[in-house]
């Protein structure tokens, strides 16, 4: 089964992700990864940081000739800003000034109650947004081996602070999976908001300009479609297999991420039942039934019904503000402005690129899970088997 983990510090010498359970025969390339990788770093909104950074990916264990070998792939990503924080940052011996304001909003108070640490930059240099990296580095690879599978993940942006979109126009979706995912990525660049509603869009840069000449921030709210996956994946077994479990956990982890809806989940809290459910009707000769509708967003009882997996996750206003909030000294107990690091205005277009990531990597694990193969071909055999049941 897929799996991963992360390592590395905000201003540290770079950031790595090991993955495993990728099963062999994958063609793997670093220019796929940096795509998405350089998705992330697009945006309006974003601050200084993205300036510096260009991340590029190393794969350093479990590729060999473009192609995977079944065993862990390791992942680096160097900070280049890392120059600039040798001493600060040093593993080593080293002298750096303390940062000792807690931020309204991040891991720095409940960091230092956790871990004892006196000096905040140990709990915010790891509790940074940078780590997104390493995991969009990592949902790179599960996009990749998704889509040998045929499930492709698309995502955008539904609203800025105030500023409500529609979403994907209805007749995209349409199209075929793969078809919707590379209409969306040709035009992506047009949207520096990676919102498809072109008038939505220009009020949420105006939105954004203003609360960037206020020293303020903005948060949001983004979408991710995984379309292409198969019944099946997950399971009400036990609750810890539940897939929408799962997958909300993955999104709930991406710093920033507050609230997670699957299908109409809010929507639907408000309405009957018989508005809500999706009817089940007979399939055409040969084939198994269908739903008419997709309120439940593809997942039942925690398990993937066949239908597009549709998620929509709210991101609060980045917690570093031009204009700090009042915050106190931990060294001295006296009331001063919080601690200011470089931060971006608004970083919902990245949010929903670490969404997609992270879901790929939840959706990987459950296929891989479910039809096992340490080989890519054993996979592939697996599920084509599993549809050929389903004819």
């Amino acid at each position: 089964m897929v799996r991963y983990t992360t390592a590395g510090e905000s201003h540290g010498r770079a950031i790595l992700s090991i993955i495993e359970g990728v099963p062999a025969g994958l063609n793997l390339q670093a220019d796929d990864i940096d795509a998405e990788l350089a998705r992330r770093q697009l945006g309006y909104g974003r601050g200084g940081r993205m300036q510096i950074e260009r991340d590029e990916v190393n794969i350093i264990s479990g590729v060999r000739h473009c192609r995977t070998l079944g065993s862990p792939i390791g992942l680096m990503i160097r900070n280049r800003d890392w120059v600039n924080w040798r001493e600060a940052m040093s593993p080593g011996p080293g002298m750096a000034e303390q940062v000792v304001r807690p931020r309204p909003g991040h891991a720095d108070l409940a960091g230092h109650y956790k871990y004892g640490h006196t000096d905040l930059r140990n709990v915010l240099e790891r509790a940074s947004a940078r780590d997104t990296a390493a995991r969009v580095a990592a949902g790179a690879v599960a996009m990749i081996l998704l889509r040998e599978l045929g499930i492709w993940i698309v995502g955008c942006v539904r609203s800025v602070g105030s500023v409500q979109s529609s979403g994907f126009p209805d007749d995209w979706l349409d199209s075929t999976p793969e078809e919707m995912h590379d209409y969306w990525r040709s035009r992506e660049r047009e949207h520096p908001l990676r919102c498809p509603d072109e008038a939505a869009e220009k009020r949420m840069i105006d939105l954004i300009d203003t609360c960037r000449a206020e020293g303020d921030t903005l948060g949001g709210v983004v979408e991710v479609v995984a379309a292409g996956a198969p019944p099946g994946l997950g399971s009400y077994a036990q609750w810890s297999d539940r897939l929408d479990g799962r997958l909300a956990r993955a999104l709930m982890s991406i710093p920033g991420i507050k609230a997670v809806e699957i299908g109409d989940g809010i929507s639907g809290a408000a309405a009957r039942g018989s508005q809500v459910h999706d009817p089940i009707v007979p399939g055409e000769a040969g084939s198994s039934p269908h739903r008419t509708s997709n309120n439940a967003g593809g997942l039942e009882g925690g398990v993937s019904n066949g239908c597009e997996i549709r998620m929509r996750a709210g991101m609060k206003p980045i917690a570093t503000l031009g204009k700090p909030l009042p915050s106190i000294d931990l060294s001295t107990g006296e009331s001063l402005p919080a601690h200011h690091e470089r931060a971006d205005v608004c970083a919902v277009p990245a949010a929903g690129v670490v969404a997609e990531a992270v879901v790929a990597l939840e959706l990987a694990a459950a296929v891989t899970e479910r039809f096992g193969g340490d080989r890519l071909d054993h996979l592939l055999r697996g599920l084509r088997g599993w549809e050929e049941e389903l004819r």
